[in-house]
């Protein structure tokens, strides 16, 4: 097998791992591409394509994450991760972490871990690398890695929602959210949400948005009477699908350029939480960015 072939069959697993550490679907693609670069130019062949590439991404990312944590904190609003609509790399054996792990809330949880408590945490709880490849890959000691992932896990535990909605519930409550959206049913819509439920939006200063976080069930309802219209009227699609591992979808113009995506959060039959992804900059892998101001002026008549 070549150094091409080996690189194009780890891909999938080089970008899964770079997009848990950062968050970012573009981020990642060009860790992924820098490390065949690095790859390429290595004088001897490595032992293990896998074990090499694993670590020239992992450290790529722990570097970009550093500097990119200092952005984020001067971003304009809550920031959110890039929505990721399908996860490149599957492992049977790993479906269950490798869901969770994708999910916007896990994200934003890794988000509070130093960068290689993160990558320790993605490494061993997601992707399942034994201690010595996670030492090589971050350049600790495995003792040193051993006390990153307690610290990790101990983290990631106390901020995870308890008894979350299985699969199955959480995907027929999105289909009867999103019909009622279709439909223009506010009172349809307000039905399914929980009392304390939160709506997220991220707009980076770049789209319109309702307010960056909204809480409890009437004042959610209200920005859905407002927004659902808004939709409705200027023709737009609302097209379900899986976002970050968890039932949402895309929202695109008459001319099918994407104007939004939204996750949900599912918990004891309503929905928890909406996180909402509006800044143009954060969609274009999905596909070309709509002119958000365009279209709300031409939905309101302005």
């Amino acid at each position: 097998m070549t150094r091409t072939e080996e690189f194009e069959e780890l891909r999938p697993l080089l970008f899964s791992i770079a997009y848990r550490i950062l968050g970012s679907v573009s981020e990642a693609e060009d860790a992924v591409q820098e490390s065949w670069l690095r790859y390429q130019a290595a004088g001897s062949e490595p032992e293990s394509a896998k074990a090499f590439l694993s670590t020239v991404v992992t450290r790529i990312s722990i570097d970009v994450l550093r500097s990119a944590r200092v952005r984020r904190e001067e971003y304009a609003g809550p920031w959110l991760p890039e929505p990721l609509l399908t996860d490149p790399y599957e492992d049977p054996a790993r479906s269950a972490e490798l869901a969770d792990s994708l999910s916007t809330a896990a994200l934003l949880l890794l988000e509070r871990l130093s960068p290689l408590e993160r990558a320790v945490f993605v490494l061993r709880e997601v992707f399942a690398f034994d201690f010595p490849a996670i030492a090589s890959a971050v350049g600790r000691s495995e003792a040193a890695c051993h006390q990153l992932a307690v610290r990790a896990r101990r983290h990631m535990n106390a901020g995870r929602t308890r008894f979350e909605a299985g699969r199955r519930e959480r995907e027929e409550l999105a289909e009867r959210f999103f019909g009622a959206f279709r439909e223009g049913d506010v009172d349809a819509l307000t039905e399914l949400l929980a009392a304390d439920v939160r709506m997220i939006g991220d707009s980076g200063g770049k789209a319109p948005r309702f307010q960056p976080v909204v809480s409890g069930a009437e004042q959610v309802a209200g920005v859905l009477a407002v927004f659902v219209p808004l939709v409705v009227r200027g023709a737009g699609a609302v097209e379900p699908r899986q976002v970050n591992g968890r039932p949402g979808a895309v929202f695109r113009d008459r001319e099918g350029q994407v104007l939004s995506t939204w996750a949900l959060d599912v918990r004891d039959g309503r929905l928890q939480t909406i996180h909402a992804v509006n800044n143009p900059d954060k969609l274009r892998h999905i596909g070309p960015p709509a002119d958000a101001w365009a279209a709300l002026r031409e939905a309101t008549g302005d």
